[in-house]
């Protein structure tokens, strides 16, 4: 695994990841593929409670598949129904390095995670 060196990068590529329904159990939303070469600075995370009557939570961690490491961002964060929790902004961005994944899980409510982010190579 290379890490990209970030101060003269030859590519930076601005994208969104978008989920439409989390599940109740944890599960991949955003891979940085191992020996891919790239680093993912990610700029924000914002749950949205799609259900128009049911209040929701959400939960968000980071992988570390070469650990078998789970870290949370965030651990059933209320989100009430018809309403947008921000989980993470531009002031608090962070990097995804290779073989390292975000996932997310939800309960009870229908909650799309929107997940905006440069790939850097």
């Amino acid at each position: 695994m290379t890490a990209p060196n970030i101060r003269n990068p030859s590519s930076i590529i601005g994208k969104t990841n978008i989920t439409s329904n989390l599940t109740t159990s944890l599960a991949s939303v955003l891979t940085n593929a191992s020996a891919s070469g790239k680093v993912f600075k990610i700029n924000s995370i914002f749950a949205a409670n799609i259900s128009g009557t049911t209040d929701g939570s959400v939960s968000v961690a980071i992988y570390d598949a070469d650990t078998a490491t789970t870290c949370y961002l965030a651990y059933t964060i209320d989100v009430p129904a018809d309403s947008t929790q921000v989980i993470s902004t531009k002031e608090t961005y962070f990097y995804v390095q290779e073989n390292v994944s975000i996932q997310a899980s939800r309960a009870t409510a229908n909650i799309s995670l929107t997940i905006g982010y440069e790939e850097i190579s």
